[in-house]
C-alpha cells in the first residue's frame, strides 16, 4: 500500500553570528544562532559556517546543533584540525556519530 507523504520545509530564520575564528589557514570558523519554526514553535537552533578566504569556498550547515556546547565543541575541533569547508559535512558526520 502506498500513501503520500507530505515533508514540512524548515528554514533557519533570524541568523547572527554567534561565535567567529580567523584560523592559521585563511579560513575563518563562525557559529550561527538561528531559529526555526515548526508547527507554531519556534526553536532555537546553532548552525556552523566555514569561509575559506584563498578559494572563496563557504560551506553552511544551518541547523548542527540545538545546544551551543556542541556547536563550539566542533568549531573548536574545526579550528585545531585546520578543516577547509569543502570537508565540513564529513567532518560533521563523524563528531555526530560520536557525540549521539
Amino acid at each position: 500500500m502506498f500513501g503520500l507523504m507530505r515533508r514540512f520545509n524548515r528554514t533557519v530564520t533570524d541568523k547572527t553570528v554567534y561565535l567567529e575564528v580567523f584560523g592559521d589557514n585563511k579560513v575563518a570558523y563562525r557559529v550561527i544562532t538561528g531559529r526555526i519554526s515548526s508547527f507554531g514553535c519556534s526553536i532555537s537552533t546553532y548552525g556552523i559556517e566555514a569561509e575559506d578566504y584563498i578559494s572563496g569556498d563557504i560551506e553552511t550547515i544551518p541547523d548542527f546543533s540545538r545546544n551551543i556546547e556542541d556547536a563550539v565543541d566542533f568549531a573548536e575541533m574545526l579550528i585545531n584540525a585546520k578543516i577547509k569547508p569543502k570537508q565540513l559535512y564529513n567532518k560533521a558526520l563523524g563528531y555526530l556519530c560520536v557525540s549521539l
